[in-house]
């Protein structure tokens, strides 16, 4: 590797810690589509696993470009980061939808570590004036908020279908039924206390008339 500039040396330290991070997710994200039973979810997740290749072949021919290396370095790391995490995420949850909504949990986390990593590597190659690094790291910080995105969604459908597998009918919003009759009555109390107490007041004021009459 060549000696680099001030400037190329953080464009390629920020370069290698994104390419590092979209290694880890390539193995993550397939140990959630093995798991994955839902049709729409799991096949999004491909798709993604498909951009997230793309991206670690982007950031390391840049890298390249700017006369950097040890990307090889930065991929074991990340693939033994996800294979680290990958049994535990097998045993998450009690049951299917849960597990599948910790996986979102934990991919929507990701997304956005993603996403802070890219903008901020935007900005530094703007600053520095490396035009190709901000146009490349751009449109992949774009699919990283669309994935983000879907998951969010993801995240509320998976939320109502745990509740569905886990949650007896009939306790479904019992809570907020029964919270919402003590609350009525309550209300209903506080009401009928407020118009007793001018009545009083007035009975109160006309005690002393009648016993001057």
């Amino acid at each position: 590797m060549a000696d680099l500039n001030e400037r190329d040396a953080k464009l390629v330290q920020y370069l290698s810690e994104a390419y590092g991070k979209e290694k880890e997710l390539e193995a993550a994200l397939g140990a959630h589509i093995a798991m994955t039973t839902k049709a729409t979810y799991k096949k999004r997740l491909q798709e993604h696993l498909r951009e997230t290749k793309s991206h670690a072949r982007q950031v390391e021919r840049r890298i390249k470009k700017l006369g950097g290396g040890g990307q090889g370095a930065q991929s074991l790391i990340g693939k033994a980061q996800a294979a680290a995490k990958g049994p535990l995420h097998m045993i998450r949850g009690t049951g299917e939808q849960e597990k599948m909504l910790k996986n979102a949990k934990t991919e929507y986390f990701n997304e956005h570590e993603e996403i802070a990593t890219y903008l901020a590597i935007e900005r530094l190659a703007e600053k520095v004036g490396d035009r190709e690094t901000a146009k490349m790291v751009k449109g992949i910080r774009r699919e990283e908020e669309r994935m983000a995105k879907f998951l969010a969604r993801e995240i509320t459908s998976l939320t109502g279908a745990v509740v569905n597998e886990e949650v007896p009918r009939a306790l479904r919003g019992a809570s907020a039924s029964s919270s919402g009759r003590s609350s009525s009555r309550s209300t209903a109390k506080s009401r009928s206390a407020a118009k007793s107490k001018p009545a009083a007041k007035a009975k109160r004021a006309r005690k002393p008339a009648a016993a001057r009459g």
